[in-house]
């Protein structure tokens, strides 16, 4: 007998399993393995046909791969997190006892995760672990922004605050930042770190406010902590040895100090305190950089161009590394130091603020080699003429676009210009550009100038002062004109009597070729050859007698009929065949797609519609705003 072959043993049918089923395999409670899922990397997945999978059911359940089941049952965490709930038994009953020393026993027996052999399955290279900074990083700087809570513990708040600020050092020490965004969100910093970009958010900093309603699950963030933390110590170690630099990095203020525990202010001062002091290095000696290629030894070859644009890139990576070398900034209070702190150190700037304000000050107000003053309020009462006094925005502008830019447009009281994002979204095939980043990309276009109020008065009082010589230079004008429509009389006239000539010449030719046709009848009883003779004859002197009747006049008539363009016919467009036509194209686009590939080509459409319509509504908002803006200059000029 041949073994019948069942429904649901191979294929989709065989290769997924419940959650439930996964629990019940593992033996475990639901929140450890959500954490053992967290830490292991594993996530639920979507199968191609979710009656197969599920043996014929259609309700939507949670799904994973059996071969990942099966790789988190052969792991040393179960084991782990099976001895922890046994020793959370016994610290309760010790407990409910009331043996304090007992519960104190236990509570030092307790068993730790060790995650070191996890972070290296994940990442099995160094890159790989680069790659993946982007989250780990955004994460740990919301932690290191919150106090001690019921599920985040003070501990977990300084490690994340310490590891942090040790990326920040690296970051200034190698001057790998490149790009910086400010946004509702926080602050948007970009870095280049071996080869990979690796972006990042920092938080606005306000104080916490505990809410009533839990729809943050703190506890399942605090499991990625728990994995981010130890991933991150690993990246420094590995970065720091890189530069020669000593690791863990040794501030002179320390960041987890008990004034710091009670006082918020202390809290903040410390971390952005020890941003502004150097690290120590492990030896003196310098690392060798490499040099840079010689490109004419490389000419001959083919690709000498992609070379030369290579080494114009390294170039302007070397000038934007020292952007603001050389430059002494000095910080008001009410400007937010901490980002300032990290851009200006990072582009080779010194940086200091109020001593008596906050701690970790390198320099005072008074010194006169102070270049640039960051001031976020509309006047200042005492003002130093050896210095610019700025608005924050010209720091993260000047970093964007690799320059430093002129500052009177971000002086004190100065509507500031767009502060426009440096990420661009390769992801979107249409994405909305502002006009001011399209001059950036294009200098060739022309932008409408946002007029001030002293540009309406100036202009009001060159109008008055002016006020008769544009009325003789409109006269002028006029009469210009007027010699022009003469002129076009005059040719007009001209071209009539050169088509009367041509009339007359026309009519002569007729003439001519009726008595010619008269002669070809009669020559017809005489040999073919000497008729030809006789028309050729004949032919040569018509021509000559034309040359002759044609005058200088007639020729020149002629020449400019020929050099004459005709006048173009307006050509209206019928947009009701072009709808038909854009349909029938799509239709046949539709035909030519493969049955298997037609939803992701319809979703591919919707995704391309909807970005249409979000780039006009951007453009229409743009346009109201410019036209609020006009009517505003409209009635201060009236006023």
């Amino acid at each position: 007998m041949v073994k019948r072959f069942k429904k649901y043993e191979s294929g989709e049918g065989n290769q997924f399993m419940t959650r439930l089923a996964a629990l019940n395999k593992l033996q475990l409670s639901l929140n450890d393995f959500r954490r053992l899922c967290i830490l292991k990397g594993i996530y639920p997945r979507e199968p191609k046909n979710r009656r197969k999978t599920q043996q014929g059911q259609t309700q939507i359940k949670i799904l994973y791969h059996k071969k990942d089941i099966n790789f988190l049952l052969h792991d040393k965490l179960i084991w782990t997190l099976r001895d922890m709930k046994i020793m959370n038994r016994k610290i309760k009953f010790a407990d409910s006892i009331g043996d304090k020393r007992l519960k104190r026993m236990r509570i030092a027996k307790y068993p730790e995760l060790r995650l070191d052999h996890v972070v290296k399955e994940r990442y099995p290279t160094f890159i790989d672990a680069i790659k993946d900074l982007d989250d780990c990083l955004t994460l740990l700087f919301l932690f290191s922004t919150f106090p001690a809570l019921k599920s985040v513990a003070r501990s977990i708040t300084g490690l994340c605050r310490r590891l942090t600020v040790e990326f920040m050092h690296y970051v200034i020490a190698s001057r790998s930042l490149r790009k910086v965004f400010v946004s509702i969100k926080g602050y948007y910093f970009q870095a280049e770190i071996k080869g990979e970009l690796v972006t990042w958010i920092v938080p606005h900093y306000y104080p916490y406010q505990p809410q009533s309603k839990s729809e943050v699950d703190f506890r399942i963030m605090a499991n990625f902590v728990e994995f981010y933390t130890v991933m991150c110590g690993f990246v420094n170690f590995r970065l720091y040895h890189s530069l020669n630099l000593l690791y863990p990095p040794q501030f002179n203020i320390s960041l987890d100090s008990e004034e710091s525990q009670v006082d918020e202010n202390t809290f903040v001062s410390e971390r952005i305190a020890a941003l502004n002091v150097d690290i120590k290095k492990i030896t003196d000696e310098e690392i060798e950089e490499p040099e840079d290629m010689d490109l004419q030894l490389i000419s001959n070859e083919g690709d000498s161009e992609k070379i030369r644009k290579m080494h114009e890139r390294e170039q302007a990576l070397k000038r934007q590394k020292t952007l603001f070398q050389g430059l002494k900034f000095f910080i008001n209070r009410e400007v937010p130091r901490e980002p300032l702190v990290f851009i200006i150190r990072s582009f080779g700037g010194k940086v200091s603020w109020d001593k008596t304000c906050f701690v970790g000050a390198t320099f005072d107000e008074d010194d006169e080699t102070i270049t640039h003053q960051i001031v976020d309020r509309p006047s200042m009462t005492k003002q130093y003429i050896s210095r610019d006094y700025i608005q924050p925005q010209w720091v993260f502008d000047s970093v964007n676009q690799a320059n430093l830019l002129p500052t009177n447009k971000y002086f004190l009281g100065v509507t500031l210009p767009p502060h426009l994002s440096p990420f661009s979204n390769s992801f979107r095939e249409i994405d909305y550009v502002p006009p001011e980043e399209k001059a950036l990309r294009d200098p060739n276009l022309i932008i409408q100038h946002d007029i001030s109020d002293e540009e309406i008065e100036k202009d009001k009082e060159e109008e008055e002062d002016d006020g008769p010589e544009r009325t003789e230079g409109e006269l002028n004008y006029a009469l210009v004109n007027a010699f022009k429509e003469e002129n076009k009389q005059i040719r007009v006239e001209k071209s009539a009597k050169v088509d009367e000539n041509n009339k007359k010449n026309s009519k002569k030719q007729q003439q001519e070729e009726s008595d010619d046709d008269e002669l070809v009848d009669v020559s017809d009883m005489i040999v073919d050859s000497d008729v030809d003779q006789n028309d050729e004859e004949e032919e040569e002197e018509t021509t000559k007698d034309e040359k002759v009747e044609l005058t200088k006049e007639q020729k020149r008539a002629l020449a400019k009929e020929k050099m004459k363009v005709d006048e173009g016919k307006l050509f209206k467009v019928d947009g009701k065949k072009e709808k038909k036509m854009t349909e029938q194209e799509a239709k046949l686009r539709a035909k030519m797609v493969k049955p298997r590939h037609k939803k992701l080509y319809y979703k591919l459409l919707e995704k391309r519609e909807k970005e249409t319509k979000e780039v006009k509504l951007l453009e229409n908002k743009r346009k109201q705003l410019d036209e609020k803006r006009k009517k505003i200059r409209q009635k201060k000029s009236t006023v």
